[in-house]
């Protein structure tokens, strides 16, 4: 299985380490890729709008391009970010933000339909809720059907803070949803999903999308039909 791991901090804190753990777990002869942010993409997105058109046209598309073939490429992606203020990290934020153009009312990629990913997040003892449905709802609009979300406030700093009682929760925690995880089948594409899909298709065989350049992917790829990215 390939598991990529988007890290929305330079470090590696409780929520790295809780992320990797469960990309550890997973059972089977796995090829992990870590990327971190700000270090490995470190651009806001500059609203150009030029990716609509062109997304060669980006002015970081050469970083982003290594991101988002290796994304592409993976069974399973693990997003962790602390919670920052009550939501994700700004860096992890920007790096999702230069990704709209792969949102399924533009020009989603055929393989986040049959992806799954797992949300972690930490914060010293604010809820991680917020943080955790900023990230849930932008893999969501990317296509990826099967999203686990993990959020637990450690009471801590550090991962080296973090009690023996909270470890031991952890450890239990990440077994399971690692066990889940290690079945290695495509998931399933749910109501909602297939909902927002089919409105988009709509939406592009009516014209009303932000360029012609994407009604021209959605006929490429037979979507305005009755083909559909998960079948």
């Amino acid at each position: 299985m390939k598991i990529v791991m988007l890290n929305g901090q330079n470090h590696k804190g409780s929520t790295y380490h809780i992320g990797r753990m469960i990309a550890d777990k997973v059972r089977g002869d796995n090829e992990i890729r870590e990327f971190f942010f700000p270090r490995d993409l470190n651009h806001f997105c500059a609203g150009c709008y030029s990716c609509i058109e062109d997304v060669t046209a980006c002015p970081c598309y050469e970083e982003k391009k290594v991101i988002l073939e290796a994304v592409d490429e993976a069974d399973l992606l693990i997003v962790t970010t602390p919670t920052y203020c009550l939501h994700m990290s700004a860096p992890l934020k920007s790096f999702f933000d230069l990704t709209f153009d792969e949102w399924m009312s533009h020009r989603p990629r055929p393989s986040m339909f049959k992806k799954r990913a797992v949300i972690v997040s930490t914060s010293a003892g604010a809820s991680t809720k917020s943080a955790l449905k900023d990230v849930e709802d932008i893999l969501f609009y990317l296509g990826i059907p099967s999203i686990t979300k993990y959020g637990l406030a450690v009471a801590a700093m550090g991962w080296d803070g973090v009690s023996d009682k909270k470890k031991e929760k952890i450890e239990a925690d990440t077994n399971r949803i690692a066990k889940k995880l290690s079945s290695g089948k495509i998931p399933h594409v749910g109501v909602k999903t297939r909902f927002i899909f089919n409105m988009m298709g709509m939406m592009q065989k009516n014209g009303w999308s932000a360029s012609p350049v994407e009604k021209a992917y959605w006929e490429e790829n037979g979507w305005l039909d009755n083909k559909r990215p998960w079948d």
